[in-house]
């Protein structure tokens, strides 16, 4: 009985639970004499979905092209630590660390969703978003918070900005989406002033603090050997505030300026319609495939069975006696 149930099997059969095998051919006759009705249903759904694509607000995005700093010239890190030897100091750094790091993560931070939410009119456009559509209409109905604060704020700038970067170099790509383009260059521009002006006060603030504390031994040391030594500390730090002055871009340097589109690009409209012309047939031709092996095994549907025959049967069908 086993070899007779791998034989049927082996005809290019399904088994659907018990003795019941549906053989591929009645498989595919099932579905294919439904196919007009898939068809239609296939293109209902294309039309929903296609629907929502077209309908769904589209944004425009402002984006620029920034690389370490560190990476276009003589490292301005490299100058903070060593001593005044351009043969010592680093033309390429290739890691995103150090002022880089900073910067990045300065972008997304909640002191920069306070800032957009002080300087720009971030905070009105999330209102005016939060009281659109069916959740508008659900906030509204419950008596919900409809005002955005500085966390909706924060939301939406870990969702809108995003880092790209690229394939073969250190250079990054940041953009924000926005429904407004003249509003998602304004951010992107202050964002990136924000982080830049961020590291250079951080690290000319340290190096004041430094010098001062540097002074105010030197005015009290009376040792010949410690004062020199304090001297040449104190060398470094006010050639740190010399080259945090004079260095145009402490953390990225701007390889391509912030610049917005002329057209709405998110969502990518044509990809999305393309996606669903490819995922709306397979989906109802798999459904499809999946009601006509499950309408077999149903009960009280009569099921093929396994009549007894020999090992040997399938050579006889082939002329063997």
């Amino acid at each position: 009985e086993g070899w007779n149930h791998m034989n049927v099997l082996g005809e290019w059969g399904y088994d659907v639970g018990g003795d019941a095998v549906m053989p591929l051919d009645r498989l595919l006759r099932d579905v294919w004499a439904r196919r007009w009705r898939l068809a239609l249903l296939a293109a209902l759904l294309y039309a929903l979905g296609a629907t929502l694509v077209v309908t769904w607000p589209r944004r425009y995005v402002a984006q620029a092209v920034v690389a370490p700093a560190e990476t276009t010239g003589i490292a301005a890190s490299g100058l903070l630590t060593h001593p005044l030897n351009i043969a010592s100091a680093p033309f390429i750094e290739n890691r995103l660390a150090g002022h880089f790091a900073v910067y990045l993560d300065s972008i997304r931070s909640a002191e920069a969703a306070r800032m957009l939410a002080r300087e720009t009119g971030l905070l009105d456009y999330l209102t005016t978003l939060r009281g659109e559509g069916v959740a508008g209409q659900i906030r509204r109905t419950l008596g919900l918070r409809l005002v955005a604060d500085t966390d909706d704020a924060q939301v939406w700038l870990q969702r809108s900005l995003s880092v790209t970067p690229g394939i073969a170099t250190v250079t990054l790509t940041l953009g924000v989406a926005h429904r407004d383009p003249a509003a998602a260059l304004e951010v992107l521009q202050r964002l990136h002033a924000m982080a830049e002006a961020k590291v250079r006060a951080d690290v000319s603030a340290m190096a004041r603090r430094r010098v001062a504390a540097l002074e105010a031994r030197l005015a009290t040391e009376r040792d010949l050997f410690l004062r020199n030594a304090l001297y040449e500390l104190l060398a470094q730090q006010q050639r740190t505030l010399l080259i945090v002055t004079a260095d145009e871009a402490m953390a990225a340097r701007l390889v391509s300026g912030p610049v917005v589109g002329l057209r709405p690009s998110l969502p990518n409209r044509p990809l999305l319609l393309a996606l669903l012309g490819v995922a709306v047939p397979l989906t109802v031709t798999g459904g499809a495939f999946c009601l006509a092996l499950l309408g077999l095994a149903r009960p009280g549907r009569p099921a093929q069975r396994h009549q007894p025959e020999l090992p040997f049967a399938a050579l006889s069908r082939s002329g063997a006696d």
